[in-house]
């Protein structure tokens, strides 16, 4: 599975972007779809877990209410709609996937098994 991340940019405080993840070489029917993201320097940070099969989700406190994640099952992409954006925002964004066994999809801040190659989110006046 090869995934791609598309739709960072530049935005000021309190705008919006929405992050694109296109898988290709697999379907994401039953997957574990992590968004995170990293600073230089820093610990990489799991945003957003999403399970594909059954939709539920699990979203870090500091993003909840302001980030929402969705997947197109016939264009294969996961996307991760972002509001509210704050200069503490500013980062790269990964995308990541694992698939799912017999007992479920595994937690994403368990590792996670496919990755992109990150879009680099700014938000600054």
């Amino acid at each position: 599975l090869q995934l791609v991340e598309s739709g960072g940019g530049l935005v000021q405080p309190g705008g919006s972007l929405r992050l694109s993840c296109l898988a290709s070489g697999g379907t994401l029917d039953y997957y574990a779809v992590g968004w995170f993201r990293q600073a230089p320097g820093k610990e990489r940070e799991n945003l957003v877990c999403f399970d594909t099969k059954d939709g539920s989700t699990y979203y870090k406190d500091s993003v909840k209410g302001r980030f929402t994640v969705s997947i197109d099952n016939a264009k294969n992409t996961v996307y991760l709609q972002m509001n509210s954006l704050n200069p503490e925002d500013t980062d790269v964004y990964f995308c990541a996937a694992s698939p799912g066994g017999e007992y479920g999809v595994p937690r994403c801040d368990l590792g996670m098994t496919y990755w992109g190659k990150g879009t680099s989110v700014t938000v600054s006046k």
